[in-house]
């Protein structure tokens, strides 16, 4: 039988409303190029996560990555190459309150995910990342994660396998990530601790360790350090992008 009491009614909106105001939509934003081999159990483990959409953004992969980001996301939109400009795409097309930018070879767990949403909902906080893991049982690699986690919270440098997350209408206020071919990330979040307060989580993203089992332990940690360095000190991006995809 309907209730008429018209103050039931009005506590049942109050509550709805109330209860929408603390709900923390995740729009979860994946760059693409040619992630065939790894995007399937990158998007089957982030759909478990539950998010309010996941949007995928390719560069203009030649392989199949994009059939499987339309079987498996939210939205796939295509642009031009470039990581910067990708993200900025997929961003664009979020109605999400929180940005959670994910590369294709990495990922959050649970537990890591609504830490993030609690923190977040919970402070006035711009945005943060979390701590780094490489998959990896090699005692180097949990070295450079560790070193890498200490980098991040002492100097404030952050790199995008680390999961940067960031409120929506701040991300907009920054006017997103820079148009740089390399270390956006990092410029990305000098520019947003300088908006605001941010967060490194000691919840870990967990990305592959591909790359330093494909070209090298030494060689892609010592890369990676110089390249930031002279990029922190002002080397033009343009001759870094350049000079990383000579040597890579």
């Amino acid at each position: 039988m309907p209730n008429n009491n018209p103050h039931f009614w009005l506590a049942r909106a109050v509550l709805f409303t109330l209860l929408e105001s603390t709900v923390m939509k995740v729009s979860i934003i994946i760059p693409t190029l040619n992630e065939a081999l790894i995007l399937q159990e990158t998007l089957d483990k982030i759909s478990r996560l539950d998010p309010h959409e996941i949007i995928v953004a390719d560069g203009g992969s030649l392989d199949t990555t994009v059939p499987i980001a339309k079987r498996e996301a939210t939205r796939v939109v295509e642009c031009k190459p470039g990581r910067a400009l990708q993200m900025n795409v997929g961003a664009r097309e979020a109605t999400g309150d929180l940005l959670l930018f994910i590369h294709a070879d990495s990922r959050v767990n649970p537990e890591s995910y609504h830490r993030m949403i609690e923190t977040m909902r919970s402070s006035d906080l711009v945005g943060g990342a979390f701590s780094l893991t490489i998959e990896s049982e090699k005692i180097s690699l949990k070295l450079i994660s560790r070193l890498a986690t200490l980098r991040a919270r002492h100097l404030n440098l952050v790199y995008g396998d680390q999961s940067i997350f960031v409120r929506a209408d701040v991300f907009r206020k920054l006017d997103g990530y820079s148009p740089l071919p390399i270390c956006e990330d990092l410029d990305f979040f000098r520019r947003l601790s300088r908006r605001g307060q941010v967060t490194l989580l000691k919840e870990k993203a967990y990305t592959s360790a591909r790359r330093w089992m494909s070209e090298g332990i030494p060689f892609t940690t010592l890369r990676n350090i110089i390249i930031a360095t002279l990029f922190l000190i002002g080397f033009p991006p343009r001759i870094l992008s350049r000079w990383y995809q000579v040597i890579r």
